[in-house]
């Protein structure tokens, strides 16, 4: 169960969607919902501390500045959260861009559920970098927003993406707080017969979701590699679904973080709110 959800506001994008999307989800599930926003200290701003007080003055008055600008991008949520009545809390930082990402991973592992904004490549901004930072360091699934969704979220439709692999199998049970309140869940397999075990078929798990009382049905595709994302996503259109739930491949190298292919194209062109986990 979602009781406890921390959600990422934007400083330097549109807000509205995350803002939207995780008060709902909050109201629906009566949970918990921390709000955190960043403003961000240019990089280079914190050399100047090496330079004696004047300088660390000078550091520290842009800390100051952008704290404002995330306290500003906060008052906006607190606004609709007040609203929807629910139980919140805000949390505006102001930090060069490595360590608000720390601190916005240390967070997510605190909570049941993390919430952000699709990452898009045509704005150059830390706040694209976030998301990806969370997933890798939260210990716990993601919610990914598409930057074009709009509303209240609901779950009614679920696409699972299997492909039998540890991530598939974390982000399958980490979803459980959706898949027992669907309507609809269906497995979704792409190129099975030589991608899948067959000990982690997706017959084998229907089976197991069977025991936990959930009905599912199967859809087995064949793509290119290069086409699964698209593949996927024309599947989610197709059959109106509401969430797509996959593991988040990737792996860090000295601090540098490399998204496995699909995962970055999924991130890259999302249409369909989409739960991760690593």
């Amino acid at each position: 169960m979602y009781k406890d959800i921390l959600v990422h506001i934007p400083t330097e994008r549109p807000m509205r969607t995350v803002i939207e999307g995780s008060i709902s989800l909050a109201a629906h599930l009566n949970a918990h919902l921390d709000a955190v926003a960043v403003g961000y200290v240019a990089s280079s701003a914190a050399y100047v501390m090496d330079g004696g007080a004047a300088m660390a003055a000078v550091f520290e008055l842009e800390r100051e500045r952008a704290l404002e600008r995330a306290e500003a991008a906060l008052e906006v949520f607190k606004s609709e959260a007040a609203n929807a009545g629910i139980s919140y809390a805000c949390h505006p930082l102001g930090a060069i861009p490595a360590d608000a990402a720390g601190s916005l991973g240390a967070m997510a592992r605190l909570h049941d559920l993390s919430i952000v904004l699709q990452p898009d490549p045509a704005q150059g901004s830390f706040d694209n970098e976030v998301p990806g930072e969370i997933l890798f360091q939260a210990g716990g699934p993601v919610l990914f927003l598409p930057y074009t969704f709009r509303g209240a979220f609901k779950a009614r439709r679920i696409g699972i993406c299997w492909d039998g692999s540890r991530v598939a199998a974390r982000a399958m049970r980490d979803a459980a707080t959706f898949l027992a309140r669907a309507e609809g869940i269906m497995l979704i397999t792409i190129n099975e017969a030589d991608a899948v075990p067959g000990e982690v078929s997706a017959s084998n798990l229907a089976r197991h979701l069977g025991r936990r009382g959930l009905s599912t049905h199967t859809v087995g595709l064949s793509a290119a590699r290069s086409d699964i994302q698209p593949t996927i996503l024309s599947l989610a259109a197709d059959e109106g679904l509401d969430l797509l739930v996959m593991g988040g491949y990737g792996h860090s190298r000295l601090q540098e973080r490399f998204l496995g292919g699909v995962t970055r194209a999924m991130l890259e062109a999302m249409t369909v709110p989409t739960l991760m986990s690593h």
